[in-house]
């Protein structure tokens, strides 16, 4: 009797130790940062609201939907970087828009001085539940003169901004306002310490869907060669497209492996501003 119990306990203590092998890249994802910004297509001198949001943590980190909120912005970069390069720090003026200290998210303003496509980029490192962590996320706007015709996207990708220095990050390669809209491909590149990280899921989430279980092949890519792949929106929706990468093998004082995650919001509008 003693004996079946013992193999019994050994069972399930190596049915626990596989399920934790398993979910332990997952569990050391936590939640994601992502950005927003609102009007994607605004007059220099007029208003953007830039809004920095946590959550994204359900259905395996593929449900774009708030969780919690960033506790404090210490922790945080959270810069506009202009067509000229110059960067704006937003973090002095961003307000909490939360009653209590893990609802709402954080909200701030910036006014663009000059016509062209605007970056807004975060960065957040620190080590939580015994992993290192590293995320980065992007979202834009556009300033123009005109807003009935803002112009045409550029067919070699030029006028597009560069990478931000991430360890993990997605760089835009199909314009985020001109060109965009239904039928029209979002495509990027993910890069891992500044070269093309291939065989890599990426998924598009657009916002109030579901994706199923697995690999969504709706909404879910994997970077070729290059780093590269593209989706192709049916609808006008906020899309946030996002990757995880988990290395067990990077360790150090306090934390047991690190987890890299990098997320980027697509405002696709349901008329294409350029194809009219």
């Amino acid at each position: 009797m003693s004996r079946f119990i013992n193999n019994s306990v050994c069972n399930v203590l190596t049915w626990v130790t596989l399920m934790s092998a398993v979910c332990w890249p997952l569990a050391a994802v936590a939640h994601d940062t992502w950005l927003q910004a609102s009007p994607r297509l605004v007059q220099p001198d007029d208003v953007v609201h830039v809004g920095l949001f946590l959550g994204n943590h359900g259905n395996d980190h593929r449900d774009f939907k708030i969780a919690s909120k960033v506790g404090s912005l210490d922790e945080v970069q959270v810069e506009v970087i202009g067509p000229d390069g110059r960067k704006t720090d937003l973090r002095p003026d961003m307000a909490d828009l939360g009653y209590a200290p893990k609802e709402g998210f954080w909200s701030g303003r910036f006014v663009p001085a000059t016509e062209g496509l605007h970056c807004v980029g975060h960065f957040r490192q620190g080590v939580r539940h015994g992993a290192m962590g590293f995320k980065g996320g992007k979202t834009f706007f556009l300033a123009s003169e005109s807003l009935d015709k803002p112009g045409k996207p550029d067919a070699s990708g030029g006028g597009l901004p560069g990478p931000l220095g991430h360890p993990l990050e997605l760089v835009l390669e199909s314009h985020p306002v001109l060109g965009c809209g239904p039928g029209k491909p979002i495509a990027v590149q993910l890069l891992f310490k500044g070269k093309p990280l291939a065989d890599q899921v990426v998924s598009f989430i657009p916002r109030g869907a579901t994706l199923a279980e697995g690999f969504d092949a709706e909404h879910e890519r994997k970077t070729d060669a290059e780093g590269r792949c593209s989706y192709t929106p049916k609808e006008g929706n906020l899309v946030l497209v996002v990757t995880h990468l988990v290395k067990l093998e990077e360790k150090g004082e306090g934390y047991d492996k690190t987890a890299y995650a990098a997320t980027l919001v697509i405002d696709v509008p349901q008329r294409c501003p350029c194809c009219e």
